[in-house]
């Protein structure tokens, strides 16, 4: 049985889907740790990727003039060779960094929606990508502009995209440490981190919305209403995060992000250990 979602619950998780998709801090991994603290139940994998889809269009219309500049670049460079530039290349590279979370996503679409949402495994990697985001503003020279993007870059971040499917990496988080280690400067990395999450996050959107009306594993059912309005919200909060979020890395470090990540971690592990919730 799984129990009715309220309006509260859903306008809540919706803003914070917002709020989370794009900072390095975990979406899933937030939607899941407040969603059992504050209502005592999984919201569900499903609820989350449908209301991805809010944050998602926030993207397209944030970053829409690159968007349609890419996709006009991509269509003349198939017929002339002369046309293929900077725009053109990320059209591709943003096509084939997408294969890899396609297929994981696919392949593991159970255990993302049921093993791999324990409690337990999300405080864990909250902290140890802490780590990685330190490691990458360490040894990352970040001196290439997005102009320098190369396919090996994309490639590797579309790897690191992969990451994302466990709740508490951050998919921002995970691909652009991916970019910073390969010397990408903060501000390109995670401009591209943003433009390859579209294809990726609106397929597993779309792909979810009938499980996220009667979940198959666990997680509470939200009407239509409910989802349309969830993701109106994350659309609106998701936009204004964009925003601050590449005003922010521009001036500073991901180890801001780190810092919240560890005590997050800790805290969630002391509720854990303490029984205060459940790990599933």
């Amino acid at each position: 049985m799984t129990d009715t979602m309220t309006w509260t619950q859903s306008i809540v998780l919706g803003a914070l889907q917002g709020l989370t998709e794009f900072l390095p801090i975990s979406s899933s991994g937030h939607l899941r740790i407040a969603s059992e603290l504050m209502f005592g139940e999984d919201a569900g994998a499903s609820f989350t990727a449908v209301t991805q889809l809010g944050t998602e269009a926030a993207v397209l219309l944030f970053f829409a003039r690159d968007i349609v500049r890419i996709i006009a670049a991509w269509f003349r460079g198939l017929f002339d060779a002369d046309e293929r530039d900077l725009d053109y290349r990320i059209g591709w590279y943003v096509i084939f960094a997408t294969i890899p979370i396609g297929l994981i996503g696919y392949l593991f679409k159970d255990e993302i929606r049921t093993s791999g949402r324990n409690l337990w495994l999300v405080a864990v990697m909250l902290i140890v990508f802490a780590g990685v985001f330190w490691l990458a503003e360490r040894y990352g020279k970040k001196q290439r502009p997005l102009e320098k993007l190369t396919l090996r870059d994309g490639l590797t971040m579309g790897a690191a995209q992969c990451l994302a499917l466990i709740p508490g990496v951050s998919r921002s988080g995970a691909t652009a440490s991916a970019g910073l280690f390969l010397g990408l400067e903060r501000e390109a990395a995670f401009r591209f981190s943003f433009l390859l999450a579209i294809p990726a996050v609106t397929a597993s959107g779309l792909f979810s919305l009938p499980d996220a009306f009667s979940p198959s594993g666990s997680g509470m059912e939200a009407t239509g209403p409910q989802l349309l309005v969830a993701t109106l919200v994350a659309f609106v909060v998701g936009y204004a995060a964009i925003a601050w979020l590449l005003k922010f890395v521009g001036s500073h470090s991901m180890n801001w992000f780190g810092g919240y990540r560890v005590i997050l971690g800790v805290t969630l592990i002391i509720l854990l250990s303490t029984g205060v919730i459940p790990a599933t």
